[in-house]
């Protein structure tokens, strides 16, 4: 096996761990934002804490779908932080596809 295979190899491991941490990530903030919905939780420190880190989750498909959700309820809570927030989602995950 050449060096080149064995990179590519643990290149393929090092990504398929990632994707399992953040399947295990999206599973424990999947209850936190149920919570805050559930709950109508209006406490912005919390509210901001979970969606950095589900902003970090952002490129797991799970981890999207969380943080729009805790977006749309933050929203009318704070409609410019919620922005920014959308704002960094863009400029860390949203790829323009150069033509």
């Amino acid at each position: 096996m050449s060096d080149y295979d064995t990179f590519l190899r643990s290149i393929s491991a090092i990504a398929e761990t990632m994707q399992e941490l953040q399947a295990v990530a999206v599973s424990h903030y999947t209850p936190v934002v149920e919570a805050i919905i559930a709950t109508r939780c209006r406490d912005t420190q919390h509210i901001e804490n979970t969606l950095d880190q589900l902003l970090d989750l952002a490129c797991h498909p799970g981890g999207l779908e969380l943080f729009k959700t805790l977006c749309r309820h933050y929203y009318p809570i704070d409609p410019a932080a919620t922005a920014d927030y959308i704002f960094a989602y863009r400029e860390l995950w949203d790829v323009d596809e150069v033509a």
